[in-house]
């Protein structure tokens, strides 16, 4: 996969030869999946190849990276999971004088993947010569429970409820998340919503599924949105009517292939706010929950922060979908 940047967007970063030493921050999630296998000296060796002068921080967590990035400035390479690459994002986002390089080492790596970074963190580091920077944006929730951001998804619905259920705090078991799945999908019943999209007043529908997505997949790889792109300045809301719903199985083998939004029942709109009436039903945040609170009501109200920051990309010849 390539992403299709507008020239605009997409400017050169600077080259490794005849290029002064550039400042840089590593961000190293040392419990992340193959962290075992390439130590924070081999990564900065990798950035030190291409004229960058890294400074290493170690990240535990959110207070670790919070404490790390307070007083950084060129560019904050982050070695770890989508967990680690949303909570350094976050705490950039608004900044001027920061670029943010990826290096995927988690077990999803459904940000990086939909920025076609993929490869070992040796290779992905390699690539990023003769790289380009892009905006990468990011969603604001505005809801009862308070104000958030995320980087992948916001929603409520089926997999709201199933994360709910299987409590990723608890930590990952996919044995768990199954029985939480079948649970849920056995058991649900969603209530009747009139959305509002740009304004504009929808029909009162029941969504089996509902995603506002900013990336292609969210949670384990849950590909709902295949043609989302972080850098369009647009978010894409996925919706699951579910009146009309496909079997399970379909479900399952268009999420295999890549086209859950060429099913019947599902719907994918680009959007630049949505607003969601709150019932009190569960939603998540990315892989965050905001749990239910029957009894309470109001609007979520969700919009797309176009360039929240810069986001480095792989030379154009390195990337894969």
């Amino acid at each position: 996969m390539t992403l299709d940047l507008q020239a605009a967007y997409a400017q050169e970063a600077p080259s490794a030869e005849n290029a002064a030493p550039r400042n840089a921050t590593l961000i190293f999630n040392g419990r992340a999946g193959g962290s075992e296998r390439f130590s924070p000296d081999m990564l900065v060796e990798g950035l030190h190849a291409l004229g960058y002068h890294p400074v290493y921080r170690a990240t535990d967590d959110e207070a670790d990276i919070e404490a790390a990035l307070q007083d950084v400035s060129g560019a904050v390479f982050v070695a770890g999971g989508d967990g680690t690459i949303r909570a350094t994002a976050l705490h950039l986002a608004g900044r001027s004088g920061v670029c943010l390089g990826l290096i995927p080492m988690g077990t999803a790596n459904n940000i990086a993947r939909t920025l076609g970074i993929t490869g070992d963190p040796l290779e992905v580091i390699a690539a990023y010569a003769g790289g380009k920077t892009a905006p990468l944006d990011l969603g604001r929730v505005t809801a009862p429970w308070g104000e958030d951001l995320f980087l992948e998804a916001c929603g409520c619905g089926a997999f709201a409820d199933v994360l709910a259920e299987y409590d990723p705090e608890e930590g990952k078991s996919p044995l768990r998340a199954a029985g939480a799945l079948v649970s849920t999908l056995r058991d649900l019943a969603p209530p009747a919503l009139a959305l509002t999209i740009d304004g504009q007043a929808q029909p009162l529908r029941h969504h089996a599924v509902l995603e506002v997505m900013n990336t292609h997949a969210t949670g384990p790889r849950l590909r709902l949105a295949p043609n989302a792109s972080p850098c369009d300045g647009q978010l894409n809301l996925v919706r699951v009517d579910a009146e009309e719903r496909d079997g399970i199985l379909a479900y399952l083998s268009a999420l295999a292939r890549g086209e859950f939004d060429a099913l019947p029942s599902v719907q994918n709109d680009t959007v630049t706010r949505a607003g969601i009436p709150y019932v009190g039903q569960a939603f998540h945040v990315d892989g965050e929950v905001r749990p239910p609170q029957p009894g309470v009501s109001g609007k979520v109200q969700i919009e797309v922060w176009a360039g929240a920051l810069r986001v480095l990309l792989p030379a154009q010849g390195q990337q894969e979908g």
